[in-house]
C-alpha cells in the first residue's frame, strides 16, 4: 500500500512538471509531445490510484464500481498519451535539430 502511495505522489508531481514545461516552451510539436507524457502520467496516477482504491480502502459495491472505472478510464488515458508521445517523438527530435542547426 505504501508503494502505491508513493507512486500516485510521484506521478502527479511527473504531470505538474510535463504540464509546466508544456506551458513554457514555444515549440509546437514539443508542446504536443509534452502534453502527450504529462497524458501517460495523469493516466498512470489515476489507474494507481484506483487499484489502490480498489485493493485496500473500498468497502461498498458503489466504491468497487468507481475504483474499477478509474483504473480502467486511467489504463486506457495513458496508453492513449503513449500512442500520441511514439507519434511525436520523431517530429519533436526533427523539429529541436532544425533549430540547432538554424543557430
Amino acid at each position: 500500500m505504501f508503494v502505491l502511495v508513493v507512486l500516485i505522489v510521484v506521478l502527479f508531481a511527473f504531470y505538474l512538471f510535463y504540464k509546466t514545461k508544456y506551458f513554457r516552451s514555444n515549440r509546437q510539436v514539443e508542446k504536443k509531445w509534452l502534453s502527450a507524457k504529462s497524458n501517460i502520467a495523469l493516466g498512470l496516477f489515476v489507474c494507481l490510484f484506483g487499484i489502490n482504491h480498489l485493493f485496500f480502502i473500498s468497502e461498498t459495491t458503489t466504491s468497487y464500481i468507481i475504483a474499477s472505472i478509474f483504473t480502467i478510464y486511467g489504463a486506457y488515458f495513458s496508453w492513449i498519451g503513449f500512442k500520441k508521445y511514439k507519434h511525436y517523438l520523431p517530429f519533436a527530435i526533427e523539429e529541436a535539430n532544425s533549430l540547432e542547426a538554424q543557430k
